[in-house]
């Protein structure tokens, strides 16, 4: 699934994103190591997966 990062706070390396389909989304540090990322920004597009309970999972750079 395709979003757009709207939120993300470094110190807790937390954050939400708005997907394609309109739907906000928290994630958390968990999210941000499965896609071996760092940090993210604002307004970055990035691929989701989201778990069995609707949750963000990961997150990936395109």
């Amino acid at each position: 699934m395709q979003a757009t990062v709207e939120t993300f706070d470094q110190s807790s390396v937390s954050g939400s994103v708005l997907t394609d389909e309109g739907e906000r989304l928290e994630f958390g540090h968990a999210a941000i190591e499965d896609g071996h990322l760092r940090h993210v920004r604002p307004g970055q597009r990035v691929h989701i997966d989201l778990d069995s309970e609707g949750t963000v999972a990961g997150l990936r750079i395109f």
